[in-house]
């Protein structure tokens, strides 16, 4: 079986998001998601709307979606790539390079992003409306 591994906060779910995890299932037989947890987005400065429990509540209702992990610090990632046994590290090619650390356990892929969506333009959308 192979395994395939992701990461991200996946808060403000959007057909984006569903782009790389189909994707990234498509790579293997196994998708694992690490999904940062509330603590680990607020020492990134970072807060997502939904908690960590309701984001994995949501990740695990989809179907491309095989396993749910916490991601709690930066330097996890060998760590979780040995314990799960993954053949496949796939991250957003906004990401390129910046986890070529991990070619030494596995294979790593950078997926383009979907054009004209991220949770960031979601969020500057909503507060145009907002602010008329």
């Amino acid at each position: 079986m192979k395994k395939v591994l992701t990461y991200g906060t996946f808060d403000l779910l959007h057909f984006g998001h569903i782009n790389l995890l189909r994707r990234a299932k498509e790579l293997g037989d196994y998708l694992i998601v690490g999904l940062s947890t509330d603590e680990f987005n607020k020492g990134k400065n970072k807060q997502a709307y939904h908690s960590y429990e309701n984001r994995k509540l949501i990740l695990e209702s989809i179907r491309f979606v095989d396993e749910v992990i916490p991601e709690n610090t930066w330097d996890q990632k060998v760590k979780d790539v040995i314990e799960h046994d993954v053949d496949i590290f796939v991250m957003g090619d906004d990401w390129e390079g910046k986890f070529d650390f991990l070619k030494e356990y596995c294979e790593v892929v950078y997926l383009p992003r979907t054009i004209g969506i991220s949770t960031s333009k979601i969020k500057n959308d909503l507060n145009m409306v907002k602010n008329g």
